[in-house]
């Protein structure tokens, strides 16, 4: 296959490119900056996003499309200004992908788009599945809506559209080394009242499951990548205590979490329960479905 990729040189849009690489496919990446970049065997950096680019002109027939692109969310305290800045970089960044569909002489076959579990907002006590299809009413529930309602414009065009909705990304970048830095330093604990469920995978399952996405025809609409064993915080916390051969006793205590972090203290202290129905209903096999297991691998690769 012949995929564009954007995000291709973040944390899991590297991985995904390595994987599919190693599978045979030649990768475009979609890049602000390909100057910067050289391209390699099966892998082309391709200019996006700017007025002197013109992707269209550099990119052969497109068997599918991958959207990873976006700010991340623990970029720093979350300002108005920081808010509409996560949301303005994955509204521009698919409005480009809708705007290289049209302009490519045929469509892709697939386009493969990032969201989050952030769509179902948070509960304690809720499951939820992608047979949820009433949103959550906070700050990432409504990014979540926006970005994905825009990425549906891609199925009125003919293209096979998945939001694959991320949940807690564990590996050796993104959230996990800001996770075991306390336990590295023995203050490690519950972070805030503890019960707030974490909806956690492992990076290869990510990569595995926009795989699956981008070669399962059936597979349309949202994905949700989690692991199908999501856990409360206090229980992840002692995990990753006893794999790390470390304590789990200082809690962090919530209104601490909050002034140090403002709004994006709810990336620690609230959570949801994300089920992945469809992806287990379509055969998918999780490599890592059990958390000892995905942190064990990951903290055995550092």
């Amino acid at each position: 296959m012949k995929i564009a990729v954007t995000g291709g040189t973040g944390f899991v849009g590297s991985q995904l490119t390595d994987q599919l690489v190693k599978a045979g496919h030649d990768i475009y990446i979609l890049t602000r900056s390909p100057e910067k970049h050289e391209n390699q065997e099966r892998v082309t950096y391709v200019g996006w996003l700017k007025d002197e680019y013109q992707p269209e002109n550099h990119l052969p027939a497109l068997d599918a499309i991958v959207n990873l692109a976006g700010q991340s969310l623990n970029s720093g305290r979350w300002t108005e200004e920081r808010k509409q800045s996560i949301l303005e970089s994955r509204i521009k960044a698919t409005e480009g992908v809708l705007t290289l569909i049209d302009r490519l002489p045929q469509p892709p076959e697939v386009l493969v788009n990032a969201s989050a579990v952030g769509f179902y907002g948070s509960s304690h006590t809720k499951t939820f599945t992608e047979e949820t299809t009433e949103p959550g009413n906070d700050f990432l529930a409504d990014v979540t809506v926006r970005w994905e309602n825009l990425a549906s414009q891609a199925a009125d065009k003919g293209v096979r559209t998945v939001y694959v909705r991320f949940g807690i990304i564990l590996g050796e970048q993104g959230a996990l080394p800001k996770m075991i830095l306390p336990y590295k330093c023995m203050i490690g604990g519950n972070l805030g009242s503890g019960e707030q469920w974490m909806s956690w995978i492992h990076i290869r399952d990510v990569v595995g499951l926009l795989t699956f996405a981008l070669h399962h025809k059936d597979t349309q609409g949202p994905l949700n990548a989690t692991a199908p064993n999501p856990i409360r915080n206090k229980d992840f916390g002692r995990t990753l205590a006893e794999v790390m051969n470390r304590p789990h006793w200082l809690p962090a205590p919530s209104f601490a979490l909050k002034a140090a972090l403002g709004d994006m203290s709810t990336l620690l202290l609230d959570g949801q329960s994300v089920l992945p129905k469809k992806a287990l209903s379509a055969g998918y096999e999780f490599e890592y479905p059990e958390l000892k297991a995905a942190l064990t691998s990951i903290l055995k690769e550092r």
